[in-house]
């Protein structure tokens, strides 16, 4: 059963070196955060998601793990991070930090003792073949670079030795079984791990790479999902409501392994990349996403998938949308503020829990920039937070060539301060947006969806709960026959007129009736 508090939540997302700077050294920090708690409180947000920042060597931006219980020098200390739980606590709101369990850094001690010629306690905590000149059976390996006489399994990068959970079938000597002493060592290591932080204060976990654990896993993850039923055991047992978000994006196999939420997430042809990200070419020139004005993109292609994963998973977890995350390009990319009201409307108003990545309340800009800390094409979405027209657009004092990624240097680029001026800003309706969502109980998380239109042409219609939502993100006005009589607008952008059979929204509109 989820954590009952995720019922109302709805998360920021914050990228810790580009959030805010307090010492000016260029670069985001962890009392960065806490400073500015109020402000994602008064946004809507009562719960954030923060990516990694545990030391780390940064090749992979933090995802490369150093020291799973040290929080990385450049954004403070532990204290620091304490603190930050109890004072957003203070303020009803929740804390989800970013674990990687997958892999760890190839500088983390457990490795360092891994690779050495000697047996020890950590021989088997990642993934060995018997020789240096042997390959990885199929899985991406790295030879020659360690004491000890083997080759050794990547998880991603080459920076990033993957954690031995297991192989479900193992087929070589060197390949230990899931139920193995090593492999459940390491599921052991990642509890103690997990029970660290949330006894100090966290509030649970966002899990980076979920379902790369067990290793020739089946179509199904029955080796990886063993192990996160293993690890939801623990948490039901010592921190009930603990929750956690899977980066797996496949809510039917990993809301049955023990998550609370999943992301619908940007995989190309996938039903979250329709609405926003729909480019015909990976540089975005030509995009055929749902919210693009009349670029004839199509509510079904979303639905499609969707409704076959809301149907088989409502009653055991929720599916989480989001306007973007750190691996994602910025839907300002191609869309506009109009558009961005619209599609924010939606995703805002669907089921589950909601997700919204710093920066784009305010419709912050992509940037063309070079790799930085592994991103490569995604740096340009982890840009630095735009809060004023001060230096460097209000995120650190430092010198402009010591930040840790430049700012946006349009003129126009869009901050807190000249949204905040503007009443029909994107951050003005995201607040009205988010205030509407925990006003209304037909809102929440799991307030019954279903599909009153999606025909071509017309408005796409839905309800929640008792409520009537529809959204036309053409630009010509657009009808569609839903029975209306006796309800009373509640929210609009844009125009919309209820009659008692039929339902019409003007160009680029939004509405919720009651």
């Amino acid at each position: 059963m989820a954590a009952q508090w995720l019922k109302d939540a709805v998360f920021y997302e914050i990228y810790p070196q580009s959030f805010y700077d307090t010492n000016g050294d260029g670069i985001g920090d962890i009392n960065g955060i806490t400073e500015k708690l109020d402000y994602i409180r008064d946004l809507g947000c009562n719960a954030l998601w923060i990516n990694p920042c545990f030391d780390s060597p940064f090749k992979d931006a933090g995802y490369d793990v150093r020291d799973y219980k040290l929080v990385a020098p450049r954004y403070g200390t532990n204290e620091d991070l304490y603190r930050l739980f109890r004072e957003a606590h203070s303020r009803g709101m929740h804390v989800l930090l970013d674990l990687v369990a997958g892999h760890s850094s190839e500088e983390h001690p457990w490795f360092l003792q891994s690779q050495r010629a000697e047996r020890n306690e950590y021989s088997d905590r990642y993934i060995w073949t018997d020789s240096t000149f042997q390959g990885g059976d199929g899985l991406p390996f790295i030879g020659g670079e360690s004491e000890r006489a083997a080759s050794y399994v990547l998880n991603f990068f080459k920076c990033q030795p993957a954690l031995n959970y297991g192989f479900l079938h193992p087929s070589k000597p060197w390949q230990h079984a899931a139920n193995s002493p090593a492999a459940m060592a390491t599921r052991e290591a990642l509890k103690d791990i997990m029970r660290f932080w949330l006894s100090r204060g966290c509030d649970g976990f966002r899990v980076d790479m979920a379902p790369s654990l067990v290793k020739h896993d089946d179509e199904k993850k029955t080796g990886t999902s063993a192990v996160w039923r293993d690890v939801r055991r623990m948490l039901d047992h010592e921190f009930p409501e603990a929750a956690m978000v899977a980066e797996w994006s496949d809510p039917p196999l990993s809301l049955r392994a023990g998550f609370d939420m999943d992301f619908a997430l940007n995989h190309r042809g996938g039903c979250y990349s329709t609405l926003l990200r729909d480019y015909v070419n990976s540089d975005g020139e030509e995009d055929r996403s749902y919210f693009k004005k009349d670029a004839g993109g199509s509510i079904n292609r979303f639905l499609d998938e969707y409704l076959r994963w809301y149907e088989d998973t409502k009653d055991i977890g929720y599916i989480s949308l989001l306007t973007c995350n750190h691996d994602t390009p910025r839907p300002r990319r191609t869309l506009d503020e109009t558009e961005l009201k619209l599609a924010y409307a939606f995703l805002f108003t669907m089921p589950g829990v909601p997700f919204l990545y710093y920066g784009d309340e305010i419709g912050m800009r992509y940037q063309l920039l070079p790799t930085k800390e592994g991103g490569y094409q995604r740096t340009g979405t982890r840009t630095p937070m735009q809060w004023n027209r001060g230096p460097n657009l209000g995120f650190s004092s430092a010198a402009p060539e010591k930040l840790y990624l430049p700012v946006d240097p349009a003129p126009d680029a869009p901050t807190v301060e000249s949204q905040e001026a503007d009443g029909s800003s994107l951050l003005h309706t995201v607040r009205e947006l988010l205030a509407l969502r925990h006003r209304m109980d037909g809102l929440k998380a799991g307030a019954p969806f279903s599909v009153a239109c999606s025909e071509p042409g017309k408005p796409f219609v839905y309800r929640r709960g008792g409520l009537l939502l529809a959204v036309n993100p053409d630009g010509a006005a657009s009808s569609a026959e839903v029975p209306c009589y006796g309800r009373q607008l509640v929210y609009a952008i844009g125009s919309c007129t209820p009659e008692e059979g039929r339902l019409t929204l003007g160009p680029q509109s939004f509405a919720v009736l009651s």
